[in-house]
């Protein structure tokens, strides 16, 4: 499909590079402008909005210490708010990369050592098939479809989504098929760089990671493992940081390294490739989801709420949780009342089980 009349920005020092990427986004239909340097960049996007924009993070040809692509970035918000940003770098951390995508907003990055037009085009295809943010002057019209899908879900709390992070394409498409039996509107990843991505522009009530992704040795991360690809254990901390319940699907086996990833990770459940059971990936799928909606509705409770169900989980007494928390006791059952009806209970006991599965 063509997309005529939409601009494509390269910002990029390299002319080889500059010429790659200029026919790839050329066959999309687009009108390729190309920049060498921040200023250039600058300079095109104050004259006219683009749809995309492709930045090379270091526009210097031998200073590795060069992040110039950073600040186009930051000139793509100020600028040109609408058009979508894609890192592309030889030589960044984990630390930048996630910064580009943090605090710059970029949609993805891309490795120069790893890339590959079939998953660059598929990158430029989706930001294309995005709508573009509608302009405050320009109301759209409501389309009936979209009316009557709305009324169709009026009442519903929220969509389940689930983020797939697997370089390998026939993993990623079996997850996929389970995720999506199971009610999951499901995101699939091959990397890193598109897995932080939809994080930052969604909400995602589980992940599946596979711990050994090609190309991670490229962003320097430093971790004591048997393997060499570590992509897969800064998706764990970035999950784990963010709060998504997460499974790890993947062909490691050994047993102190699995015992270390739950230790460390928090993860919900480890499954090996090599005895994969769909039955057993759905019931870890299930158990994730229970852990995750209980720790939401723990969430609900105010901070001495949760300090009274603390105390009543460890067996005390509506007195002795008074004595503890220097309050009433009749405070303790106002607090009681609305700890149930937040947790949607009506025993001690099953206020208790809440706080053993969150």
């Amino acid at each position: 499909m063509t997309h005529t009349n939409l601009l494509a920005l390269v910002v990029e020092d390299d002319t080889s590079w500059q010429q790659i990427l200029s026919e790839i986004l050329s066959d999309f239909g687009l009108t390729v402008s190309v920049a060498s340097n921040l200023d250039e960049a600058t300079r095109f996007l104050r004259s006219e909005p683009h749809r995309i924009a492709i930045v090379d993070l270091s526009l210097s040809p031998n200073d590795h210490n060069n992040y110039d692509g950073l600040r186009v970035l930051d000139a793509v918000r100020r600028l040109d708010p609408n058009c979508k940003t894609i890192l592309l770098t030889g030589f960044a951390t984990v630390e930048l990369a996630v910064t580009a995508l943090t605090d710059y907003g970029a949609f993805t990055f891309l490795r120069k050592e790893s890339f590959h037009r079939g998953q660059f085009r598929d990158i430029v295809n989706r930001v294309l098939a995005s709508p573009p943010p509608a302009t405050a002057n320009a109301p759209s019209a409501p389309q009936p479809d979209s009316v009557s899908k709305t009324a169709s879900h009026a009442g519903k709390l929220s969509v389940e989504r689930a983020l797939v992070i697997d370089d390998d394409a026939g993993w990623r498409s079996i997850l996929e098929e389970l995720l999506g039996d199971m009610g999951f509107q499901t995101r699939a990843c091959a990397g890193l760089g598109e897995a932080l991505g939809q994080m930052r522009r969604e909400k995602f009530s589980l992940a599946v990671v596979d711990l050994s992704l090609k190309g991670a040795v490229a962003l320097n991360l430093e971790r004591p493992s048997a393997t060499s690809n570590q992509e897969g254990y800064q998706l764990l901390e970035n999950t784990r940081q963010a709060g998504i319940p997460t499974i790890v699907v993947s062909g490691m086996a050994e047993p102190q390294e699995i015992q270390r990833i739950y230790a460390e990770h928090a993860i919900s459940a480890y499954l090996e490739k090599r005895t994969f059971n769909r039955a057993a990936f759905r019931r870890a799928v299930e158990e994730a989801r229970a852990s995750a909606q209980s720790m939401s509705e723990l969430n609900a409770l105010t901070e001495r709420e949760r300090e009274v169900l603390d105390l009543l989980a460890q067996g005390l007494t509506n007195k002795e949780i008074a004595e503890k928390l220097f309050i009433t006791t009749n405070t303790v059952k106002r607090h009681l009342k609305a700890i149930f009806e937040k947790l949607d209970v009506h025993t001690r006991s099953a206020a208790t089980a809440k706080v053993a599965g969150g």
